[in-house]
């Protein structure tokens, strides 16, 4: 049958259908480059200066640079995996007891919590915006199954200390680092490494540089975590791991 005289309906699917598998196929080939590649900025970044240049904040300066792993301590990670995702090294992107635990919650009148994994945290940096819609939260889990299928965990854990905002415009270790305690990331303390984390997830009301009783709180609970943990070596051991409470 010629493509004209074809029902509309028809052309119209085969149109959304193509589409979808372009969608899929130039996400899919963004998620593997960036296996392979850091990335240079984020969504969330471009994101914020767009914020920024909308509301004329006065002396907004966005800082971030790239660092590898290699040059990181691996109490970094380590410090974000226990403050955030314990199950990190266990999951496939969604942490279904916490999901649970939130809608339980939810249910209860209490407050909403978040119950993202770090994987999802990257997929929604990485490539979406802010919101609670249902497409938007369709897009991330989306993305964290890419993220799951093609990168190793060492690999998510080391784009997300990377992209995450630790401070008012400041993204990534390196530039936090820098900022906060004016050194390298390969030579962060333990201490400094649990006071990153413990700003997350909300690093412009929790602040780095002048902590309030609740970071310093929560910095000494993740250090005790971390310890708790084993090491560095956790974010790659295949071993049970219990729930913590937080």
């Amino acid at each position: 049958m010629p493509t004209h005289s074809r029902p509309f309906w028809i052309r119209l699917l085969r149109m959304i259908g193509l589409a979808l598998l372009a969608f899929v196929a130039i996400s899919w080939l963004a998620v593997l480059v960036m296996r392979f590649v850091p990335p240079v900025t984020s969504a969330m970044m471009l994101e914020r200066r767009i914020e920024a240049a909308a509301t004329g904040e006065p002396n907004f300066h966005l800082t971030h640079h790239w660092v590898p792993a290699s040059e990181v301590t691996p109490l970094v990670p380590l410090a974000m995996v226990a403050g955030e995702d314990q199950k990190f090294p266990f999951h496939h992107g969604f942490d279904v007891d916490a999901i649970q635990d939130a809608i339980d919650a939810a249910d209860e009148g209490k407050r909403l919590r978040g119950a993202s994994t770090i994987s999802q945290q990257v997929a929604k940096n990485l490539f979406l915006w802010n919101g609670r819609s249902f497409i938007r939260k369709g897009l991330e889990a989306y993305f964290t199954v890419l993220i799951e299928l093609t990168w190793p965990k060492r690999r998510i854990a080391e784009v997300y200390m990377n992209i995450v905002e630790l401070g008012n415009g400041i993204y990534g270790v390196g530039a936090a680092s820098d900022a906060f305690f004016r050194v390298p990331p390969a030579r962060l303390s333990a201490t400094q490494a649990a006071m990153l984390a413990a700003v997350l997830p909300n690093p412009r009301r929790l602040r780095v540089d002048k902590p309030s009783a609740y970071v310093m709180r929560r910095t000494a609970w993740i250090t005790q975590q971390m310890s708790q943990l084993g090491g560095p070596a956790y974010i790659t051991s295949n071993h049970p791991v219990p729930r913590q409470g937080r």
